[in-house]
Formats: structure tokens, C-alpha cells, sequence
């Protein structure tokens, strides 16, 4: 049994969903201050998506639209398109490192948001320092990583993941759109896959794909890839089909 501190669980309301306009959302929570790389493995795998200290996972009375999507990283092969995406990003500059908080940090990420307000609808606030910390910095322990992307010395792109057992988990990634030409949202899911296959990984969860809402419909295009079944409990094992 996996044993681990200061866990504390708890759902929200009933609010208007972000994702299907008709519908309402539910979320289920844990805080968990301590997870282990085995405990994030076994919550990840079961639908749990992990910011910072907390894990949710939705729990909507009603909808199931929310499906868990796992990309199959050995039978994955890149397509002459993406092959061109990664022609395009030639010169770009990588880090990876533990996640970090800084003003270029904070920046990009009101840039990306105030671009996607404009081209998608989001609803945007700006994120202070310590929202930001507490969302991408705490809770990354020994697993949590950042891919920097850097065209020169500019950071164009940042990309939050968490090392698995058996693959990456997807987290968030966020860009510069004056380099949208360059396809990053694209390219990071690429070099995702190129950094599992690396390390012989399996899988890169990708988290909730909504087959109606534009912003998560594109996960589907990675094919191929796995289905989360239900939302099984830590007790449970967990079926991809």
C-alpha cells in the first residue's frame, strides 16, 4: 500500500464547464504534499491530473465527455508532416530541468493567454507569481520537469511534464505566438515522443480529450493511442483500451 502525508480530499460545485458550453462541471480533488513518483504513477494512470500539490479529475453528473487519452509511444511513427514541423524548428535550443519560476516565465505565460483570449474565447486573468508557483513549481519533487525552448537566447516556449515509470506525463505547455509559425504546440508533443522513446517510455499522457471542444480535440490526431475506461479508484486496476 502506497502511504502518503497530508492528503486531504474535496470536490467542487456544479459551474459552467470550459469545455462543452451546454454543460456543467464537477471536480474531484486530493491535495497530497508529499506524492511520490510511485503514488503521481498510479493517480496519473487513473485519470488524475496533477498541478502543483493537487490532483483532480472531473466527476460530472451526467456527461462522460472528458476521456483520458494516452499516446502508444512504440507504435508512434512521425508523418511527413511532422517531420516538416521539426524541419521548421531547426535551431531551437532545449533545456529540461526542475520547474522554475521567473519573470520571462511569467510573461510568456500572460502573453500565450492574452493570444488565446483573442483566438479561442479563453477567459483570462493574469497569474501572479505565486499562482504561477503554486500551479507549475510546487509538487514536482524528483518527476516534475520543464523543457525550456529557446530561439537565441529568447525563451519562446515552456513545457511542463512529469516523468512516469512508464511514460510522460503531460502537464501544460505554453508558448510565445509571435513564433506560432513554428507550430510549438505541435513540436512539444513530438519531442515528447522523441524523449520517451528515448528512454524507452511507453506512453505520453495527454490528458483530457473532448472530441466537441476545439482547444482538446487535437489530441486525437496522435494515433495511436489508448482510452481511459471509468474512473477507477486507487484500489483498481486501471483498463486502456
Amino acid at each position: 500500500m502506497l502511504h502518503y502525508s497530508r492528503s486531504v480530499e474535496f470536490s467542487t460545485l456544479d459551474t459552467p464547464c470550459s469545455y462543452l458550453s451546454a454543460q456543467t462541471t464537477r471536480m474531484a480533488y486530493r491535495y497530497i504534499e508529499n506524492a511520490s513518483m510511485a503514488l503521481n504513477q498510479q493517480l496519473v494512470e487513473r485519470g488524475w491530473r496533477r498541478f502543483g500539490n493537487y490532483y483532480s479529475r472531473p466527476q460530472c453528473f451526467g456527461c462522460n465527455a472528458c476521456l483520458n487519452l494516452r499516446i502508444d509511444v512504440k507504435n508512434y511513427t512521425f508523418s511527413h508532416s511532422a517531420k516538416r514541423v521539426f524541419k521548421k524548428a531547426e535551431g531551437i535550443r532545449y533545456v529540461i530541468q526542475t520547474p522554475t519560476l521567473s519573470r520571462e516565465h511569467l510573461e510568456l505565460y500572460d502573453t500565450y493567454h492574452q493570444f488565446m483570449q483573442a483566438k479561442r474565447g479563453w477567459n483570462y486573468h493574469e497569474l501572479k507569481p505565486q499562482s504561477y508557483h503554486e500551479l507549475y513549481v510546487c509538487g514536482a519533487h524528483n518527476f516534475g520537469k520543464e523543457i525550456l525552448y529557446f530561439q537565441g537566447e529568447k525563451l519562446i516556449g515552456v513545457d511542463l511534464v512529469d516523468f512516469l515509470d512508464n511514460g510522460l506525463s503531460s502537464i501544460y505547455f505554453f508558448y510565445d505566438p509571435t513564433f506560432q509559425k513554428l507550430s510549438l504546440g505541435r513540436l512539444s508533443i513530438y519531442e515528447q515522443i522523441l524523449l520517451a522513446k528515448e528512454y524507452d517510455l511507453e506512453w505520453i499522457y495527454l490528458g483530457y480529450w473532448v472530441q466537441e471542444c476545439q482547444s482538446l480535440s487535437y489530441k486525437a490526431r496522435y494515433a495511436p493511442y489508448q482510452i481511459l475506461q471509468g474512473n477507477p479508484s486507487l484500489e483498481e486496476d486501471a483498463m486502456w483500451v
